[in-house]
Formats: structure tokens, sequence, C-alpha cells
């Protein structure tokens, strides 16, 4: 019982908090019908994933969960862009549009990667005893709605500011620093697959390539390209928007405290933990920042 007044708890916690960043967040933003377009992307996002949780319950099956979180960043954002250039009337302006097709590029390919790795693994053991409980698994799905709200917060309120700035030299740095971060990701993603699908080395860790400088260099990716938004999107926040600035900080709480390196690395500790080699990997490789760059 106590799991449970948890698990419900904490889905009503994350729907609250993101209900208030959304209230703050679109103050002087754009509005559709009197309803500001941001809360619009609010509804929509918890919405769509309690939707997909019900047939997702009922089969007792994660397979739609990362499909949904990707398909539901490519929706908000777009829909968020759709607004703004009905309500201008000439189309939305240079930086908004830019600023969806880096969100939209990112969730296509993480949504991508993260679905043939659900379906060559057969199942993410994450949700082995979640997907059987309904409050444990409905918070898994709120909770999603959360991180799909608040990631990519700057971009939607940027996207729904009434503000409108020429290119700058914001939109240049942070574009640079976005494609950046999504290289780092890609090519540690594809790193780490090549390296799991060589029979040579089942059982094994990966330490070479971006794996060799940082023990999570896809993490370290995505930190780093979602500072990128926020340095194209600063330009056009005031007021209460710049609150969306949480954004990078979330990611990187959420990568580095809660779901991503925390749990990898308590996983690891079990699997490699008593080796000699992982414990010299760890002694010598940063957890998330590099301190040299091997070329």
């Amino acid at each position: 019982m106590n799991s449970e007044f948890s698990s419900y708890t904490v889905s009503i916690i994350s729907v609250c908090l993101c209900s208030l960043v959304g209230v703050a967040c679109s103050q002087g933003g754009v509005q559709s019908g009197g309803y500001p377009i941001l809360f619009i992307c609010l509804i929509i996002t918890f919405l769509l994933q309690w939707l997909i949780f019900i047939p997702s319950f009922l089969w007792e099956t994660e397979r739609f969960y990362d499909l949904t979180g990707s398909f539901t960043f490519l929706l908000i954002t777009n829909t968020a862009l759709h607004f703004k250039s009905n309500i201008h009337g000439t189309g939305a302006d240079t930086r908004s549009i830019i600023l969806c097709a880096l969100v939209s590029i990112w969730a296509l390919r993480l949504g991508g990667f993260l679905l043939m790795r659900v379906y060559r693994v057969g199942e993410d053991r994450r949700f082995r005893d979640w997907k059987k409980s309904f409050p444990l698994f409905f918070r898994t799905w709120t909770l999603q709605g959360m991180w799909v709200f608040i990631t990519p917060l700057t971009a939607l309120t940027a996207i729904t500011s009434p503000k409108i700035t020429s290119i700058d030299w914001t939109l240049y740095l942070g574009s640079l620093v976005w494609l950046c971060g999504f290289v780092t990701e890609v090519v540690a993603d594809i790193q780490k697959s090549r390296f799991k699908s060589d029979e040579k080395n089942k059982n094994k860790f990966i330490k070479s390539g971006l794996w060799s400088i940082s023990r999570h260099p896809n993490y370290l990716g995505e930190i780093i390209l979602w500072i990128g938004i926020s340095i194209i999107s600063f330009p056009v926040l005031a007021g209460w928007q710049y609150l969306s600035l949480i954004s990078p900080v979330f990611v990187y709480l959420l990568l580095t405290k809660v779901s991503g390196i925390p749990i990898l690395e308590s996983n690891a500790e079990k699997k490699w933990g008593k080796g000699k080699d992982y414990q010299a990997y760890i002694k010598n490789t940063p957890r998330l920042f590099p301190k040299r760059v091997n070329i």
C-alpha cells in the first residue's frame, strides 16, 4: 500500500511541478483561443503518455514507451511552431524553425536508437516489475511526461515567445554547441553498439573510443546539446520565461543523480566491480567530463 501511495504521490507532484513551471514560462508567450500555447503543449504531453499507458499496461509491454516519448517531443515542438506560424501569419521566424528542427532531429535519432535496442534485446529490464503494477507503471509514464516537457522547455518557451530577433552570434554559437553534443552522443552510441555486437566482447565493458576518456560520453553529449539549445533560445526570453533555462540543469541532474549514471554504475559494479581491469578503468577514466582528449 505504501508503494502504491508513493507512486501516485510522485505522479501528482510531477504533474503539479510541470504545471507551475508551464504557467510561469508561458507568461508573455503567444496564445491561441485565450490559452497559452506552451500550456497546450503541456496538456498534450501528459494526455498522450496516459493514453498510450492504458494498452501498454493491459498488454504488459514497454515497447511503446520510448516511441511515445520521442513522438511526443516531435509533436509538441512542431505544435508550438505551427501555432506560432499561424498567429504571425507570415510564418515562423528563423530562430524558432531552427530550434524545432534541432529538437526534432535529436528526438528522431534517439527514438530510433532506443526502439531498435529494445527490439534487439527483447525487453527493457527496468520495466520487468513495473509493468505488472498499475501505480508503478503509471508513475513511469507520468515521469516520462515530465521528462518530455521539461527537457525541451527552453526551446518551447522560445518558440512560443512573441519576441523575434534577427540572426546573431547566439544562433551560430548555440548551433555549434548543439552539433558538438549531438555528434558526441551519436558516436558514443554507435561505438557501444558495435562493441556489444561483437561476440568477442561478450561480458566485457567498453573502454575504447570516446569511452576511454569518459565513462558516459553519450550522456555528456546529451547535456552539451541542450546547453546549445538554451544558448539559441536565450535572446528571446524575458521575465518568468528565464525559468525555462532549468532545462539543461534538469537534464544534467536527471542523468547524473537519478536515472542515468547511478543506475548504470551500480549495475556495472555488480557485474565487473571485482575485476582489476574495471577498477583501473574507474580510477583512470572520469565519470562524465574528460580530462584528456584522445586523437
